[in-house]
C-alpha cells in the first residue's frame, strides 16, 4: 500500500496550504463568528476554491472532474483543519457530489454535477433526525400519491443547510434518496448555529411533491450508495481533525517552551514532557489510520468501511484527549476568547460528533469485524 502523495496530489496540498494561510487563516473564522455569518463560511472564498479546482479533484474526467484521487482531497481537508477554514467542501462535494456520481443517472449527473464543480450550486445532505448520528433510523417517509411522491418529515443538523440550492433527502423505511429544491413548496429551513460558529439547518418537509426523475439510485441500491458517501465524509473529517490537532499540538509545544515558572520553561518538567509525548504518539497513529483510509478510497474499496470507522473513532477519541490536554497545559489562557486554542477546541468538539463519535465507530468497527 503506497501511502505517499503523487506529484499532482502534492501540488494540490501545497497550493491549498499556501492559499488558506493567506486567504482563510484562523483570524478569518473569528471574523465570521463575530459577524454572525448567515452561511458560516464566506461565499466569495468558496468561489475562489472552486476556481482553484478543489471541488473537481475527485470527480471522474468524464464528468468534468480532475480525477486526482481521494488522497489529494484528504490533504486539502487536513489543511482546512490546520487553519479552521470554513467551506462547504464536505457537504457539497464529498457527501452530495459523490452520491450523485455513484447513484445518479446520466441525466441527473449532467443536471447537477457541473454546478457543484464550478461552485455555482450547493447541495446538502438531509440525513439525521436526532441529535446523535443514526444513518438508518428515518421517520421521514415518501409516500406514493397521484402519480408521484410526497415527502413528510424533519431533518436535524443538516451540514451547510442554510442557503443550499437542493437537499438530498433520505427517507425510510427502506432507504431512498431524493433531490429536493430548497425553495419547493412545503420545505422550511431553520438555521442552527453550532458551538464552533459553523451553521447547520433544521429542515422540515410538509407534503413536498417529488417525481421519479428526482430519485437517486435504483431500488435497493440507495442504502449502499449512501453508506459509501458517508464513509468518504468520515475519512475527510478524520483528515480535517488531524490537521486541527497538529496545529493545536504545535501551539501547545511552543507554549511549553516559552512559559517560564520557577525560572525555567515549563516544558522542562518531566510530567508535561510525558503528557506531550503521549499526544505525539497518538497523532502519529491517527496519521497512519487516515493515510490507510484515504489509500483504500483510491485502491481498495472493500476495506473502506472498516478503515473509515477506524480513522473516525481514532480522530474522535484523540480530539477530546488532545484538546483537553492542550487547554490544561496552557492554563487559564487556553480558554480566553482572544486565544486561538479555544476556537480549535470548539471545532474539535463538533468534528468529534459529526457523522458518528468514537462510541459509534468502535461499535461499527467491531460489527464489521464480526464481533
Amino acid at each position: 500500500m503506497a501511502l505517499l502523495l503523487n506529484s499532482e496530489q502534492q501540488m494540490l496540498r501545497d497550493a491549498a496550504a499556501g492559499f488558506l494561510a493567506e486567504q482563510s487563516p484562523v483570524a478569518a473564522q473569528r471574523r465570521l463568528r463575530d459577524e454572525g455569518s448567515a452561511r458560516g463560511f464566506d461565499p466569495a472564498l468558496w468561489q475562489q476554491v472552486a476556481e482553484l479546482g478543489w471541488p473537481a479533484a475527485v470527480f471522474p474526467e468524464a464528468e468534468g472532474g480532475l480525477a486526482l484521487g481521494w488522497k489529494g482531497l484528504g490533504a486539502v481537508a487536513e489543511c482546512l483543519g490546520t487553519h479552521l477554514s470554513a467551506t462547504p467542501l464536505l457537504s457539497c462535494v464529498v457527501l452530495c457530489g459523490s452520491l450523485v456520481v455513484d447513484a445518479g443517472s446520466p441525466e441527473q449527473r449532467a443536471r447537477w454535477l457541473p454546478g457543484v464543480i464550478d461552485g455555482s450550486r450547493r447541495l446538502a445532505l438531509a440525513l439525521d433526525e436526532s441529535p446523535r448520528h443514526a444513518p438508518s433510523a428515518f421517520r421521514t417517509q415518501a409516500r406514493a400519491q397521484a402519480g408521484g411522491w410526497v415527502i413528510d418529515g424533519e431533518k436535524q443538523f443538516v451540514i451547510d443547510g442554510p442557503g443550499a440550492d437542493q437537499f438530498i433527502v433520505a427517507t425510510g423505511p427502506d432507504t431512498r434518496l431524493w433531490v429536493v429544491d430548497a425553495g419547493a413548496p412545503g420545505v422550511s429551513v431553520t438555521s442552527v448555529r453550532l458551538v464552533d460558529s459553523r451553521v447547520a439547518a433544521r429542515v422540515r418537509f410538509e407534503s413536498v411533491r417529488v417525481g421519479a426523475q428526482d430519485e437517486l439510485a435504483s431500488a435497493g441500491s440507495a442504502a449502499q450508495a449512501l453508506e459509501a458517501a458517508l464513509d468518504r465524509a468520515r475519512i475527510m473529517l478524520a483528515a480535517e481533525g488531524l490537521g486541527l490537532m497538529r496545529a493545536a499540538f504545535a501551539t501547545t509545544v511552543d507554549y511549553l517552551k516559552q512559559r517560564v515558572q520557577f525560572d525555567v520553561p515549563i516544558g522542562s518538567f518531566q510530567a508535561l514532557q510525558h503528557r506531550a509525548a503521549r499526544l505525539y504518539v497518538g497523532l502519529e497513529l491517527l496519521e497512519s489510520c487516515v493515510d490507510a483510509a484515504l489509500e483504500a478510497l483510491d485502491q481498495a474499496p472493500h476495506q473502506v468501511a472498516l478503515l473509515a470507522s477506524l480513522a473516525k473513532a481514532q480522530a474522535s477519541d484523540l480530539s477530546e484527549r488532545l484538546l483537553n490536554e492542550a487547554v490544561q497545559m496552557h492554563g487559564g489562557i487556553g480558554v480566553t476568547d482572544e486565544y486561538d486554542l479555544g476556537l480549535y477546541l470548539k471545532r474539535g468538539r463538533v468534528l468529534q460528533q459529526t457523522l458518528g463519535d468514537g462510541v459509534f465507530h468502535r461499535d461499527r468497527y467491531a460489527r464489521l469485524r464480526g464481533f
